[in-house]
């Protein structure tokens, strides 16, 4: 296996003008699961083409261990490792298997192809076929497939080549919900068993959080975060990751911070928290200015009269079996709040409270997060 380093990477289509990727560095571990996540046209997918060498970057390097894979100097190659040589695999949404082939000629067909011996082929095959559950289906043809068999052979013939790189672009994106579930936990199973270094793209965010080890969250061809799961939503960078990761989004509230009797107060006009002492030494720049405030829909309570109770009228509520989203007008804003209680509230008048140690603040203007 191989840990990627990519150092200082750029990728132009118009030879210096306009940037796909802008000077990319990162660095994924040996048998690390990462995610490139992202908005559309964020650049991630542009990112594994060139982890693969299906792109040449206009700039950078690209290693696998201490090997050197790619080396660009404003669009002059002085390194390139043709694909065929990087001992990768990948796996793309489209699965492009051979229709007129059985599943145990697909998984074998790139080892055939490098004059594999036979057994070899076939103990390697059966292996995969064990894990992804395809034994009985060995002997049919790509064609009496469902769609999740049909991608489970395409992780399994990735996976007979023991890559030391292993490349998934949007590989769940044709399965029905239920499938995407249950291919999502084998995919991840079967990854911790070989410790593969694995890169996989998607703009979906509970695959991300699910999966990852590692998540990379770009827009605009720049990192906006990476780090855990956790990392990113507990501690969104920037107001763009705090609104991208967590569903429904968080609720972001302009605020006026003021200085009365000692404490700091948060100022939203339909309501006013104290600010607390956690976050303290944060504000007290802003004092007079603004601040956005983000508040995620899980980390309200009902509450009764007192601090902090910001006043909210409901407007619908939809049930999700374990708990409810009620969409309550706060002042002239919609405010997502999802309750866990057995019955959804019957009143038209509530008072929620914010979990006060879960506050996310962000500078208006350069949307960084503020405390820590």
């Amino acid at each position: 296996m191989a840990a990627i380093t990519i150092k200082d990477m750029s990728i132009t289509y118009n030879k210096g003008k306009t940037f796909v990727l802008d000077h990319l560095n990162l660095e994924i571990k040996d048998g690390e699961f990462c995610v490139f996540l992202g908005p559309s046209g964020c650049g991630k997918s542009t990112a594994m083409y060139s982890i693969a060498g299906l792109l040449e970057p206009y700039d950078g390097e690209i290693c696998f261990g201490d090997t050197l894979m790619t080396q660009m100097e404003k669009g002059k190659k002085k390194t390139f490792i043709p694909p065929q040589e990087r001992n990768i695999a990948m796996v793309f949404q489209e699965y492009a298997l051979y229709p007129n082939m059985t599943v145990r000629e697909n998984m074998g067909f790139s080892l055939k192809t490098k004059k594999v011996p036979k057994d070899e082929i076939d103990k390697l095959v059966m292996e995969q076929a064990e894990k992804l559950e395809l034994t009985e289906l060995l002997d049919r043809r790509i064609a009496q497939l469902s769609g999740g068999q049909r991608q489970r052979v395409a992780l399994g013939r990735a996976l007979v080549r023991s890559p030391q790189v292993f490349l998934l672009d949007e590989p769940l994106g044709n399965l029905d919900a239920k499938l995407r579930d249950q291919v999502r936990y084998e995919l991840k199973k079967i990854q911790k068993e070989l410790n593969v270094t694995t890169v996989y793209v998607t703009h979906d965010q509970t695959e991300a959080m699910t999966m990852a080890d590692h998540i990379v969250l770009l827009s605009g061809g720049h990192i906006m975060q990476e780090g855990t799961p956790n990392d990113l939503y507990e501690h969104p960078a920037n107001e763009f990751v705090a609104g991208f990761l967590g569903t429904p989004q968080i609720n972001i509230f302009r605020c006026d911070v003021k200085e009365e009797n000692g404490n700091l107060i948060l100022d939203a006009g339909s309501f006013r928290l104290t600010a607390p002492g956690s976050v303290t030494e944060s504000l007290k720049p802003y004092v007079g200015k603004k601040v956005d405030l983000g508040i995620r829909p899980s980390d309200f309570e009902m509450a009764q009269e007192g601090v902090n109770a910001i006043p909210a009228h409901v407007d619908s509520i939809e049930p999700l079996g374990d708990a409810y989203l009620i969409y309550v007008r706060v002042g002239e804003k919609v405010v997502v709040f999802k309750y866990a209680g057995e019955t959804a509230p019957t009143e038209k008048e509530l008072l929620l409270a914010p979990n006060m140690a879960k506050l996310h603040l962000f500078d208006p203007q350069t949307e960084k997060r503020i405390n820590n």
